[in-house]
């Protein structure tokens, strides 16, 4: 069964503006849009420490499947980030160490699994960040079919080919295209309100009137 390529077309987003993004926390870009676009918790970085961010490439995996993912590799561009959906299947690793310094040589700059990967000590020792759900010594299978740059579902958030993914030791959040400029704005003036709160309680100040408060009542 042949591997689908769509035609997702979408244009890199200056080299600056990318800089700007490299300065969002997810966390922060998940507040700006109601707390939503934000993947599942079972999506966490291979080690401590790694982040990322970069415009989406895409792929659809069948379960336990990784033919798309040697397909896409030659068609990767420097500073994009590959997000695959694997459906959640913990059993069977779709990634490991070949495919990901592959992936290297093209300087993408993050991976993302929502199912599982091996070779999890060579992976932690790779400059190339991979987050995933789940490791299995289980090797893939291949040939049986799958998508590339098409709209998947990621841990649980819907991704265009071009989206924006962060991705720190918190997890991933996807920052949709069309929103971007919107969404990075909002961001920007959270960090900095985050930071003055943290100064002006560093300092001793009175930070109770930054944040709402719920109607309290004392019971008996």
């Amino acid at each position: 069964m042949p591997v689908q390529v769509f035609k997702n077309k979408f244009s890199a987003l200056p080299a600056a503006t990318m800089a700007a993004w490299a300065d969002i926390p997810p966390a922060i870009a998940g507040d700006c849009m109601n707390r939503q676009n934000v993947m599942a918790g079972r999506i966490s970085p291979v080690a401590p420490g790694m982040h990322f961010v970069g415009q989406a490439r895409t792929i659809g995996a069948v379960v336990g499947d990784n033919a798309a993912m040697h397909a896409i590799i030659s068609m990767l561009r420097p500073c994009e980030v590959l997000v695959i959906d694997a459906e959640n299947f913990d059993n069977r690793a779709v990634w490991g160490g070949i495919l990901n310094s592959r992936a290297m040589l093209q300087k993408i700059n993050g991976v993302v699994v929502d199912g599982a990967v091996r070779d999890i000590a060579e992976l932690r020792g790779m400059p190339l960040p991979v987050f995933a759900t789940a490791s299995s010594p289980a090797g893939p299978h291949k040939g049986w079919g799958g998508s590339i740059d098409n709209v998947i579902s990621c841990g649980g958030v819907s991704v265009t080919p071009g989206d924006i993914i962060l991705a720190d030791d918190d997890g991933v959040t996807v920052v949709p295209l069309v929103r971007a400029s919107v969404v990075l704005a909002e961001s920007q003036k959270k960090v900095q309100f985050e930071a003055e709160v943290l100064r002006k309680l560093a300092s001793g100040e009175d930070t109770s009137n930054l944040f709402p408060l719920p109607e309290i009542e004392y019971m008996a």
